[in-house]
């Protein structure tokens, strides 16, 4: 979902603020960096809205959008600042793989620095960053433009909100200075995934589609999407209706509409997710929503716990386990209920 666009007050005397920090944050790490051979450090990472020159590797970081700030994390680096995501915050009002990484490792949890419209722009020139990470984001042009004046910014390398998940540890990897980690943050997610489609072999007999509801429309998350990517990845088939839809542009989805429900008729599970009680009913309210054979049956895969919709959303070294602690007994009872007669 796209980000709105970036809280602005008082913006040429905030940049001015920003390039002076940066400029004071830079000199003060460059000493000890020419000791540790950073001072070799030079990274140039492009993004549809511009290029971020990494000069020094990065110490502080701040993280937008989804995903980054917890393969900063995996990568050694807890950030500074992180987008706020209260949605699927436990009490703490962090993620509960974020908040539980952190505190293991005795470090200090970030900070937040809004969101949406409440982006703070002030916070993020307070905590001195020395790259921003948003690859996985929906900054705008503007956006990128200002955070780039306070730290490079790394944006995504085409679409907003539309990046696959290797690639994104791979980009925020090179932007850390720490390639050959990320490259084994890859393997070994895929190794996990593998593992537990091994356990379960029988999957493999069943099709799938990931679905979304709004209170007009039905979409269909396409095989790609990260959501849809991890179930695949488990063994489960995605449904060849599914593999014929064309994307609708910007979403990562097909948004087919209620009226074409029926494509779905051959799909032995729906995953799917509602963003609360009402939504749910509002869902299944609707005749054709309901009449797809796997929603009658009740061969659904969905949870009402958001973090879990969330972290069971992306494919990242935090997410990764913690998904995999609760899918598995979820799809075995939604296979139940689909083999019933």
């Amino acid at each position: 979902m796209p980000l709105p666009r970036l809280r602005t007050t008082a913006a040429a005397t905030l940049m001015t603020a920003a390039l002076a920090l940066s400029a004071c944050g830079s000199s003060g790490s460059s000493d000890a960096d020419s000791t540790s051979g950073d001072s070799d450090f030079n990274v140039s990472i492009k993004s549809s809205l511009g290029t971020a020159e990494i000069t020094q590797k990065p110490e502080k970081v701040v993280t937008l959008g989804q995903g980054s700030t917890e393969t900063s994390i995996a990568l050694g680096t807890i950030p500074v600042g992180m987008e706020e995501y209260a949605w699927a915050a436990d009490e703490s009002g962090y993620t509960p793989w974020v908040n539980e990484a952190v505190t293991d490792e005795g470090g200090t949890l970030p900070a937040f620095v809004g969101a949406g419209e409440e982006l703070d722009l002030e916070k993020i020139v307070e905590l001195e960053p020395d790259v921003i990470l948003a690859p996985w984001s929906g900054i705008t042009q503007e956006q990128f433009d200002e955070l780039n004046k306070i730290a490079p910014t790394v944006a995504y390398p085409d679409k907003a909100w539309s990046i696959d998940w290797d690639e994104q540890i791979e980009i925020i990897g090179k932007a850390l200075g720490e390639e050959e980690a990320a490259k084994g943050l890859i393997a070994d997610l895929d190794k996990q995934l593998a593992d537990e489609a091994k356990k379960h072999p029988e999957w493999a007999d069943y099709t799938f589609s990931y679905i979304y509801t709004t209170p007009d429309t039905l979409g269909v998350f396409l095989p790609t999407e990260q959501r849809a990517d991890i179930v695949r990845k488990l063994g489960l088939k995605s449904d060849p209706a599914v593999d014929t839809m064309k994307e609708t542009e910007g979403t990562d989805s097909a948004v087919i509409g209620y009226e074409n429900a029926d494509k779905l008729n051959n799909s032995d599970l729906i995953f799917t997710f509602y963003s609360d009680p009402k939504a749910k009913k509002q869902a299944l309210d609707n005749e054709l929503y309901a009449s797809i054979p796997a929603i009658k049956k009740g061969a659904v895969v969905s949870s009402d716990d958001n973090p879990f919709v969330t972290a069971s959303s992306m494919i990242n070294p935090l997410t990764v386990p913690y998904t995999l602690e609760r899918y598995p007994e979820m799809i075995d009872q939604a296979i139940a209920k689909a083999d019933k007669k």
